[in-house]
């Protein structure tokens, strides 16, 4: 099993930028699709974006899409995720999660994922 160590979080003003690391061991990174999850206060968790273990294809919520990027760097076990033009409602706790289809991204599904990170804060406020 694979563990999962995130940073990067903090307080940004809208418009701003974060980015977040997920430092990986026991496994090499691309062993498994590897992504971000959040859970903002009185919601459910949801998926942000991911890559594919099989080809670093990556997938990403629509609510993130050309605002958010995943990269991963596989010589540092760690995966990123660059988060542009933040707003208010990306505020959460964000997770890094690995062993999931990447599928999961947009169903909603996130129950049996098979290891997950134990989340960073992100505050997006004025």
């Amino acid at each position: 099993q694979v563990q999962l160590v995130e940073s990067g979080g903090g307080l940004v003003q809208p418009g701003g930028s974060l980015r977040l690391s997920c430092a990986a061991s026991g496994l090499p990174l691309d062993y498994y699709a590897i992504g971000w999850f959040r859970q903002a206060p009185g919601k459910e968790r949801e998926g942000v974006s991911c890559i594919s273990r099989s080809d670093g294809s990556t997938f990403y919520a629509d609510s993130v899409k050309g605002r958010f990027t995943i990269s991963r760097d596989i010589a540092k076990n760690t995966v990123y995720l660059q988060m542009n033009s933040l707003k208010p409602e990306d505020t959460a706790v964000y997770y890094c999660a690995a062993d999931f289809p990447p599928a999961y991204i947009y169903s909603g599904s996130y129950s049996d994922v098979g290891s997950w990170g134990q989340g960073t804060q992100v505050t997006v406020s004025s």
